[in-house]
């Protein structure tokens, strides 16, 4: 994850833009997966949404790595409360907490039979060192995730 842009504006808003490195690892020897289009990948601070973006559709063959790096863009209105939350926060933990969430809908292959489309949903709880316009190299100091699919 590299912070491009986090800038609070004199009218109160913030403008966030993330890189955000994502790799797709199919280890399976006999199944292709289809990631289809209508993904949605969210960065959030609390209650906050701080930025948003989407994978690309792909095919990703039979024990296959793929590795993206994604921009994720975003405004918040009345971001004052924001600031002073995330600044607090970084006072008292050193840290700030974020949660990265995704649904990509996929297909999976298997021989030439395509099964129907289900959503693959990713959680994750990560802590960064530090969100300021000042430190692009965003550190994960701690990461948890949880996968699960949808029919």
């Amino acid at each position: 994850m590299r912070l491009i842009q986090f800038n609070f504006s004199a009218d109160s808003s913030l403008d966030a833009t993330f890189n955000v490195t994502i790799t797709a690892t199919n280890p399976n020897k006999k199944i292709g997966i289809y990631y289809e289009g209508g993904s949605h990948i969210s960065v959030w601070y609390t209650d906050t949404k701080l930025c948003e973006g989407s994978m690309p559709k792909f095919y990703q063959g039979h024990q296959n790595t793929t590795v993206f790096n994604l921009p994720l863009t975003g405004q918040t209105q009345n971001a004052t409360a924001l600031a002073t939350s995330l600044q607090q926060q970084q006072q008292q933990t050193g840290n700030v907490p974020l949660d990265l969430k995704v649904d990509q809908p996929v297909r999976i292959k298997l021989g030439k039979l395509k099964l129907m489309k289900v959503q693959f949903a990713v959680s994750c709880r990560l802590v960064v060192d530090s969100l300021t316009q000042d430190n692009y190299s965003i550190n994960i100091q701690n990461s948890s995730c949880k996968f699960r699919l949808r029919l």
